[in-house]
């Protein structure tokens, strides 16, 4: 409903009770009027009544037919009379004067009575015509006999009167009263109206300033008039529009000056944040390369015989060298998915690949501490990135069992309720997750219960790369926890299409038996990195060929040297590279030689433009495992292409497995 202004309720408040009390003063002066029409009316129709039976009594008395005809038809002559008629005492009509609308006599009695019609809309009067009582001196009769005498009437006159005057009088009384109202409420209106000018005009001059300074227009002003009634209400508001167009323009300055100091601060962020990056890629690059070196002693220096002390210094060297490799490898995803340089290639797959390679890779970790790895089997095919899934999956079963100290953990699928998604759960009957953390722990860095950075506990990296990759998917990820309680993670994935063809498995190994006789051409400038690689690759039965550049290489090629392998560093000496290194030992070889990159560069251009000459880049530091796993790839004959990094953070170790790409 919509709500009236305040001109038309202030007319409506000073209408409303002029409107009721003329409407009630109408109706008790109708009602009156009209009632005394018709009781005149009734007392004339029965004056006439009277004087008729008092004029035909002689003639009745005398049977005096002349006579009464004379008296009824005198009386027609009387306003709304439409007939007369005069009767005997035995009912017998003597005469009659007028057309009667009654077809029978009413009944007679010794009274006058009053009868109305409402279908002719007539009165009927009956009038008895009693004798004159004319006391004679009498000797002989007695006075209680002469009391007691009850005079019988002579006869009756019966007179018909018409109503139409009287409707019509009270017709014009009704229009009469309601001219006379409307004509009082229109002067009441008229009344309201002249004085209600006064306040309502101040009251919508003060409202339309309001609404102006309502839609932020703080210039508008109100004229203030000496005989305004909200003279003062008029004033304060003008004073406090300015105060806000005042504190307005203040603002604005200040937003003005704030902005400035922002954007200046805002450039020397960015040229911060450049320099920083520049020196963390310069430092990441000098950083890699010796702890690429550094795993390649190390792996090669356990291959060595030693003694149970040696032995164990190599051991804990090497779980050094793997926590180095495992924050630098966490630190290169975390830069690559910021950087939006990793590439989403969904297709259909089949689930139980993924479920496979994690019941053999973790089983063996779950069994050290104790606890029991349940993977439940499942035919589900998916749609989505093989490779990025696998890594949420590793990341969630990982942290699953560092964090359960007994019982177990359930790696399971099951269809969602749209049916149209799978939901695969990772539950462990762990310490569990405190409400406040359950969206802390996502965060970089961020480790519940583990203040004093034991990396034994992981790197608090892992899920906050669950999650940027689950974006990535666009998969919906779900945490379910309470403290002691256990955790269960969720991951909703779309389903592949009924009849998917069956793909090769993403994981399954397909390598070499050995990698004896296999000739390598290394190709590295940074001596003590190319020493510790020729090391480990010999330790394998591998046959090395070292180049420093480009120009070795082709002398090697030229001396009838063509390797089954190439490997080559990214940065080379001379502004040289390895991409057009490996392009031109191609050329010169008339064949596609199977090759691949390492660098300590993590440069979304370098990836990219690795991935477009169609060779698999390698990150520094490599492990010695995966380097071997692509080596027996590269060798089958498998394409290129596959980026990988060092290993997953918070990951065991392994042989063999998938990064982020």
């Amino acid at each position: 409903m919509k709500m009236v202004d305040i001109r038309s309720r202030m007319l409506l408040t000073a209408l409303l009770p002029v409107t009721l009390l003329a409407v009630l003063l109408a109706a008790v002066f109708l009602v009156a009027r009209v009632g005394d029409i018709g009781e005149a009316h009734s007392q004339r129709a029965r004056t006439l009544a009277r004087q008729l039976a008092t004029a035909s009594e002689y003639g009745l008395f005398s049977a005096n037919i002349t006579q009464l005809q004379t008296i009824a038809s005198g009386a027609l002559r009387e306003p709304d009379v439409r007939s007369v008629a005069i009767v005997n005492a035995q009912g017998i009509m003597l005469v009659k004067a007028g057309q009667p609308r009654y077809t029978a006599l009413p009944v007679l009695g010794g009274q006058e009575s009053e009868k109305l019609d409402p279908a002719t809309g007539t009165d009927l009067l009956s009038q008895p015509i009693a004798a004159s009582q004319v006391k004679l001196d009498d000797l002989y009769e007695s006075r209680e006999a002469a009391a007691g005498t009850i005079a019988q009437p002579l006869g009756h006159v019966l007179i018909e009167f018409s109503r139409d005057r009287l409707v019509q009088r009270e017709r014009d009384m009704l229009l009469a009263g309601v001219a006379v109202t409307l004509g009082g409420l229109l002067f009441g209106g008229f009344l309201a109206v002249r004085l209600g000018r006064g306040v309502i005009r101040p009251i919508l001059r003060v409202s339309r300033m309001i609404e102006h300074i309502g839609r932020g227009e703080l210039s508008a002003r109100g004229a203030v008039l000496p005989d305004d009634p909200l003279r003062e209400l008029q004033l304060g508001l003008n004073q406090m529009a300015e105060r806000l167009e005042s504190g307005r323009d203040e603002l604005e300055r200040r937003v003005v000056l704030a902005t400035l100091e922002l954007r200046e601060k805002k450039e020397e962020a960015e040229t911060a944040t450049l320099a920083k990056s520049r020196f963390l890629a310069a430092a990441s690059h000098d950083l890699r390369q010796p702890t690429h070196a550094l795993g390649m002693f190390v792996a090669r220096l356990a291959q060595l015989p030693h003694d149970a002390e040696t032995a164990h210094l190599i051991t804990n060297l090497d779980a050094s060298v793997q926590a180095m490799q495992d924050l630098l490898d966490a630190l290169l995803d975390i830069s690559r998915l910021d950087a939006r340089a990793v590439q989403v290639h969904r297709r259909p797959f089949a689930l139980a690949d993924i479920f496979d390679q994690l019941r053999l890779g973790l089983t063996a970790t779950a069994v050290e501490k104790d606890l029991r790895l349940r993977v439940r089997p499942t035919n589900v095919w998916l749609l989505s990135d093989p490779t990025l899934l696998h890594r949420i999956m590793l990341n969630l079963v990982v942290n699953a069992v560092r964090y359960t100290r007994q019982g177990g953990v359930l790696v399971a699928c099951r269809l969602a309720r749209d049916g149209k998604h799978a939901r695969i759960e990772v539950w462990d009957s762990g310490v569990g997750i405190a409400p406040e953390h359950h969206q802390a722990i996502f965060k970089e860095f961020y480790q519940v219960g583990n203040r004093e950075r034991d990396r034994s506990k992981g790197l608090g990296l892992g899920l906050n790369i669950v999650e940027r990759t689950a974006h990535l998917l666009g998969h919906r990820l779900q945490l379910r926890s309470s403290l002691g309680l256990g955790t269960r993670f969720s991951i909703e994935v779309p389903l592949a299409p009924p009849g998917a063809p069956a793909l090769p498995n993403p994981f399954e190994a397909r390598t070499l038996d050995d990698l004896a006789d296999l000739v390598v051409l290394v190709i590295e400038d940074d001596a003590l990195a190319r020493e510790g690689l020729v090391s480990l690759l010999e330790s394998w039965g591998v046959v090395v060929v070292v180049a420093e550049g480009v120009s070795t290489a082709l002398w090697q090629l030229k001396f009838g040297v063509v390797p089954d392998v190439i490997i080559s560093d990214y940065r080379l000496r001379d502004t040289e590279n390895g991409l057009d290194t490996v392009r031109q030992l191609r050329a010169a070889a008339g064949q596609q030689i199977p090759a691949c990159l390492m660098s300590g560069d993590t440069d979304p251009a370098l990836m990219q433009a690795a991935r477009i000459a169609g060779l698999t880049l390698l990150h520094k530091p490599v492990r010695p495992a995966k380097l071997r796993s692509l080596i027996r790839r590269l060798a089958a004959g498998e394409p290129d292409g596959v980026q990988l990094a060092g290993a997953p953070a918070s990951r065991p170790h392994q042989a063999d497995g998938a990064d982020l790409v």
